[in-house]
């Protein structure tokens, strides 16, 4: 459904934090968008780091703004404070996936490669 890669991008922010909620930990959040989204990455030409940026940016540094998440919850038990009471501080945990969304909706800093040349390198690694 993603036509465009803004939408895709988007699809991989909101696979990622959606991951966080509803799964408890940020390696869930890591690795099932990282396999979900890799071939469609390769079929339209957008190099893996891409992936891997969004991921990073949707993935990581939301996990310490979700209460249950084991980051969340580490991280209120070793503040004193709750998740809640620290995340209007948490600017870089809430701004990374709006400016990764807002990257992928200008097409800024987006690195592509040969379709050819992605599509070949993800059945290698797929079989």
């Amino acid at each position: 459904r993603a036509r465009t890669v803004g939408k895709l991008f988007t699809s991989v922010v909101a696979t990622a934090i959606g991951l966080n909620i509803a799964a408890g930990d940020q390696y869930i959040a890591l690795l099932l968008p990282t396999r979900l989204f890799r071939a469609e990455f390769a079929k339209r030409g957008l190099a893996p780091e891409n992936l891997s940026r969004i991921v990073s940016d949707a993935g990581i540094v939301t996990s310490p703004l979700i209460p249950w998440n084991s980051c969340g919850a580490y991280m209120a038990a070793v503040l004193g404070v709750s998740t809640m009471t620290y995340m209007p501080f948490a600017v870089f945990n809430i701004a990374a996936p709006l400016l990764t969304l807002v990257l992928g909706i200008t097409g800024f800093n987006i690195r592509h490669i040969p379709i050819a040349a992605a599509s070949k390198g993800v059945t290698a690694r797929i079989r």
